[in-house]
């Protein structure tokens, strides 16, 4: 059941070539663990790019690079509509109207760059912080994409769905009593704490947790529930902020 679930998470969450199927993606949407079991495999290739030996800024475009071939533009573009939203003045209807507009806006636009220049200064500093330490940075960027994942998983199993969709489909069946099944995925990356990289690793894996309550405490009061947009934004802001949070944390621990 938990293999077939990861397949069907590689091939929803990634662009990975992974023969899927119906019966995967029911596995996938009924399974919240394999949310950070495919950020370990997502991360772990992205935080390669990450660690090459580099100038910083080189690094820092292939590990971008990197990223997006991985994961595509979906949760990104879901990033930019939930920033439109954000930018509309009206009640929940109104801002779920927005959200169905393909055209991206100034409040998107605007959501999306700032994202994408916190992710970029977040992985430079890590390549810079207490000089060149590929070990660490491999596994700061890895805990940060698995925290992000785990983000998403958090919705699935606390968030409750806007309307009938991707939010509905992914979080219908869940509930809070399944993250424990979360919480145990994370387990390795406190292994790997103890030997690289220390509160850089833990902190970078659970600040994603935090933006997605808040991510998700936003979409209930302002959309009326979650919904996919939801979801592709706590994982774009999630992975953003655990970057930060790891360096913090790493530096100063």
């Amino acid at each position: 059941m938990l293999v077939t679930a990861v397949r069907g998470g590689l091939a929803f969450l990634t662009r990975l070539p992974v023969r899927t199927d119906e019966e995967s993606w029911e596995a996938f949407r009924r399974t919240p663990a394999a949310f950070p079991l495919v950020g370990y495999v997502a991360g772990a290739l992205a935080a390669l790019a990450l660690s090459v030996p580099f100038p910083a800024p080189t690094a820092v475009a292939l590990y971008l690079a990197a990223l997006y071939l991985l994961t595509g533009v979906t949760h990104a573009d879901g990033l930019a509509d939930l920033g439109d939203a954000a930018a509309v003045h009206g009640d929940a209807a109104r801002r779920r109207d927005v959200l169905k507009d393909s055209s991206t806006g100034v409040g998107g636009a605007l959501s999306l760059g700032v994202v994408l220049l916190v992710l970029a200064l977040g992985a430079f500093s890590l390549t810079v912080s207490r000089g060149w330490h590929p070990p660490a940075v491999f596994a700061v960027a890895l805990a940060a994409e698995v925290g992000a994942k785990a983000g998403m998983a958090y919705l699935v199993c606390t968030g409750r769905p806007a309307h009938e969709g991707m939010g509905s489909a992914l979080a219908g069946d869940a509930d809070a009593s399944d993250f424990g099944s979360v919480a145990i995925t994370l387990v390795p990356l406190v292994l790997v704490a103890a030997v690289v990289g220390g509160a850089g690793v833990v902190a970078a894996a659970l600040a994603p947790v935090g933006v997605a309550h808040l991510v998700g405490r936003w979409a209930e009061e302002h959309l009326g529930g979650v919904s996919g947009d939801a979801f592709g934004a706590a994982n774009e802001l999630g992975r953003a902020v655990g970057l930060h949070a790891g360096v913090i944390a790493w530096t100063l621990f």
